[in-house]
């Protein structure tokens, strides 16, 4: 499809999808969309699916493999740009496209140079051809005729066999407030037509009414997009279109699935349209376009697998994931800890030698000795028996820490005392301490971050029970 073809068709093409850009100061879309040195590029795959829903089995009793839905690829179209500056205020334009339809397809190639004539406004020259239409000559121009409002004029000359079809596309918009444009098109020649709408954009929500009085399409729409303010950019929307053709409702939802994709999917249930599932993925400057049409009919059965499958498989995959990261996270955290217990167990070696003193001169007083410690996750529900028990011993650590028959710990994690390391990261967990104190036992368990003070009369285990 030829650029100006697409520019001639605009507001029209995007009120159909829904709604309008918001512009600050009045710039024309096409102009802000154009980024010099960018490289744009669409793939449509069209998928007739109709044979899951709208099967005919009397007609395939005789057909070997007949038994499985004929599911075929009926439509293909691909589209790239470049554009490249030549000068400050002169850009070139390059672009081409293929499609495909049931076995029948062209191809066409344009070329355009916009040139900034003033900081009110633009020209472009636009050149193309191709095998299914002959040599295409346009001319598009913009204007802001005050800060709020502008107005943009283009003209296109196709050449065919059939003589030359001349067309005329004006468009008049302005800024109502901060968040609302209106917008007034005419059009004449391709696909005559007078189209009027108002876009509402907000950091929350989308919204857009449009009317259109035309030749061979006449329609009112209104649709409206909600945005969530997470960090995955979710967004809902919703729109309605009636007219001459018929009456289209359709809903979806998008959402950015990395830094660089986002990923969305709608639902078109129509008369006499029937019903299609529109998968999109926006990739970079990329385009992946996957309409899926279902049935001919408004049959319940397709509305619901149009609705809920996209669903299941989107949190299956999301899900899968979250499983493959957390996956990698155990992998790293996995090295990290071992690197953790090696430095832990130099550090018990050295260690070993103080703390048979320590041991030596608390046994000759009858002070403070530690029989058992040990730190981690410890499970003690009986629902969690299956849960794997990540704790260490740190008999040797807490020892060589007892000074005067006393043992004082902070309040703050045990992992970073001398010979300790983390064997569960990011879990919660406790120390637990036997200990010996005057010929008795002690026993406490303490959090991780909690101040820890023994002996106490407190954690004398009562042997008469």
């Amino acid at each position: 499809m030829a650029s100006t073809r697409l520019c001639l068709s605009y507001t029209a093409a995007v009120v159909a999808k829904g709604g309008l850009p918001s512009l600050p100061g009045g710039l024309y879309p096409g102009y802000l969309d154009s980024q010099p040195g960018s490289l744009r590029g669409t793939i449509s795959v069209g998928i007739d699916a109709t044979d899951l829903f709208d099967r005919y089995e009397e007609e395939y009793e005789d057909v070997s493999g007949s038994g499985f839905p004929q599911i075929e690829i009926n439509k293909m179209h691909i589209s790239q740009s470049i554009e490249a500056p030549l000068t400050a205020s002169d850009t070139a334009i390059l672009s081409g496209s293929l499609s495909t339809q049931n076995g029948n397809g062209g191809g066409s190639i344009n070329f355009a140079l916009r040139r900034v004539t003033s900081a009110k406004g633009w020209g472009e020259l636009e050149f193309g051809a191709g095998d299914l239409q002959g040599p295409l000559f346009g001319l598009k121009l913009f204007r802001n005729l005050t800060p709020r409002c502008f107005v943009t004029t283009n003209c296109a000359l196709q050449f065919s066999s059939r003589g030359i079809r001349p067309g005329l596309t004006t468009v008049l918009a302005r800024n109502l407030d901060k968040n609302t444009v209106g917008y007034l098109q005419w059009r004449w020649g391709i696909q005559s037509a007078m189209n009027t709408s108002i876009v509402r954009d907000t950091k929350t929500s989308h919204f857009t009414v449009a009317l259109q009085l035309g030749i061979p399409h006449s329609f009112a729409l209104i649709s409206y997009q909600h945005k969530f303010q997470d960090d995955d950019q979710t967004r809902v929307k919703g729109s309605l279109k009636a007219g001459f053709f018929g009456t289209v409702v359709e809903y979806g939802a998008e959402r950015k699935i990395s830094r660089h994709s986002v990923l969305g999917a709608a639902v078109s249930v129509g008369v006499p349209q029937g019903v299609s599932l529109k998968v999109k993925l926006n990739r970079a400057s990329q385009t992946y376009f996957f309409p899926i049409h279902l049935t001919d009919q408004l049959l319940p059965s397709a509305v619901f697998y149009a609705t809920v499958g996209p669903l299941v498989l989107y949190f299956a995959l999301h899900r899968l994931k979250e499983l493959e990261e957390l996956e990698k996270q155990r992998e790293s955290t996995a090295t990290n800890i071992l690197q953790k217990k090696q430095e832990a167990e130099a550090a018990v070696q050295l260690m070993q030698e103080s703390v048979r003193r320590i041991i030596e001169a608390e046994e000759s007083r009858m002070g403070l000795i530690i029989v058992n410690a040990w730190y981690g996750k410890f499970v003690n529900d009986k629902s969690k028996k299956s849960e794997k028990v990540k704790v260490i011993d740190v008999t040797v650590p807490l020892q060589c820490l007892v000074k005067d028959s006393k043992l004082i710990l902070t309040e703050a994690s045990k992992a970073g005392l001398p010979g300790f390391y983390d064997p569960c990261v990011g879990e919660e967990k406790n120390l637990k301490v036997l200990y010996q104190f005057r010929g008795v036992l002690h026993q406490v368990m303490a959090l991780d971050s909690e101040t820890l003070r023994i002996p106490k009369q407190s954690h004398r285990i009562d042997t008469d029970g």
